[in-house]
């Protein structure tokens, strides 16, 4: 299967390559990027291309996509948004992304998340996106509900990092609510 690669207003979504390891670096060596990731801090490169390698591998085994977002302007590459869990029989899958904090409150992350939702609802057919956030991630919560996600619930000691347990929050999409959405839109 080709690589989904889209286009947006400002943004290339593209597949993730060794060339964007630095980049990923960047990122994920941030402690302000991966405070309400689930992952520790990088330290080293290395741990970056493995991640590359990771998300081809999820892509290969149609476990999930993984996109490089590229603000077209700039030619940056600026984060990464994808399907998680994606089960094509179960016709769900699970939303994740995280961008540099120079692109925080620029509405980059929400133009992303719209382009993704198109295609995993229009074009994989998905009946179910879901979302797991930290209890206390108020940016993302708030840019799923912008989105039409609703809280289900909360899972105990869900996500772990830096040495806990930590609870977290779960949402969902279903088709015919983002149908109903974009029509708003539209």
């Amino acid at each position: 299967m080709e690589f989904p690669s889209m286009t947006t207003d400002r943004l290339d979504l593209v597949q993730i390559e060794m060339k964007h390891a630095e980049a990923l670096f960047t990122n994920f060596s941030n402690p302000e990027v991966v405070k309400y990731y689930g992952m520790e801090v990088m330290t080293d490169l290395s741990q970056a291309e493995r991640l590359v390698s990771q998300f081809e591998d999820m892509q290969q085994g149609k476990r999930g996509l993984r996109w490089g977002i590229v603000v077209r302007k700039e030619n940056r590459f600026v984060g990464t948004i994808g399907l998680n869990q994606l089960s094509k029989g179960m016709r769900r899958a699970e939303i994740g992304f995280e961008i540099h904090p120079d692109f925080w409150q620029t509405g980059i992350t929400s133009e992303a998340l719209q382009a993704v939702l198109r295609y995993a609802f229009e074009e994989l057919n998905l009946h179910r996106m879901g979302a797991v956030t930290f209890l206390d991630n108020v940016a993302s919560i708030g840019l799923l509900k912008k989105h039409g996600f609703q809280q289900e619930g909360i899972l105990r000691g869900y996500l772990f990092q830096n040495g806990q347990s930590h609870d977290a929050r779960v949402f969902s999409l279903l088709d015919s609510e983002f149908r109903l959405t974009k029509e708003r839109a539209d």
